[in-house]
């Protein structure tokens, strides 16, 4: 009754709080095509207008952005995530894909390049304090099929999206599987 009168449906429960609407929006943003990526900008927009620092929101507003071809939002939003944290692998990465998308060309390459240097290095167990991280390789392997891609130059730009965009859905799903696993893991037994 009282989650009608929120005007919510019963698979959605209202989240309160920064907080909150950043777990919503990362929520919807990791559900990917089964998610509601219009709810994910909506929850992440939130955040970010009451702290712009809040974890990596920017960066997953950004990416929201990008997955709705809101290219121009998505370029700014980037850049002021990076701002926020230079060190941030994922958030380079978008900003590379996001220039190819608006035809920097040569800015793009030049920062997919950086982005991809960066994630080779740090994407290892222990990304982002999962024990284990990409066990099964396919991370690895579209880092270096988009590292390859890379040293063809602009020619490649086609390709060099399409499989950039690929190892970013790879790192989403691995790190969705992550977050289920670690919920998982960390349910008491038996009710105790």
């Amino acid at each position: 009754m009282l989650l009608n009168s929120l005007g919510c449906n019963m698979g959605q429960i209202p989240r309160f709080g920064i907080g909150g609407r950043y777990e919503e929006g990362r929520e919807n943003f990791f559900r990917g095509r089964g998610g509601d990526m219009d709810a994910a900008v909506v929850a992440l927009e939130s955040v970010v207008s009451q702290d712009p620092t809040y974890k990596d929101s920017l960066t997953y507003l950004g990416r929201a952005y990008y997955r709705k071809g809101r290219y121009q939002d998505a370029y700014a939003i980037l850049q002021r995530a990076l701002a926020v944290n230079k060190d941030d692998d994922l958030g380079w990465i978008a900003l590379g894909l996001t220039q190819l998308r608006l035809g920097q060309n040569e800015k793009g390459v030049e920062t997919l390049k950086g982005g991809i240097t960066m994630a080779y290095k740090v994407m290892k167990d222990g990304y982002r304090d999962y024990m284990y991280w990409d066990t099964r390789g396919l991370i690895q392997g579209a880092l270096r099929r988009s590292a390859f891609l890379l040293t063809k130059g602009v020619e490649e730009k086609d390709n060099i999206v399409r499989e950039t965009d690929r190892l970013l859905a790879l790192v989403d799903d691995e790190e969705n599987f992550q977050r289920n696993t670690r919920i998982q893991n960390t349910r008491p037994l038996y009710g105790h």
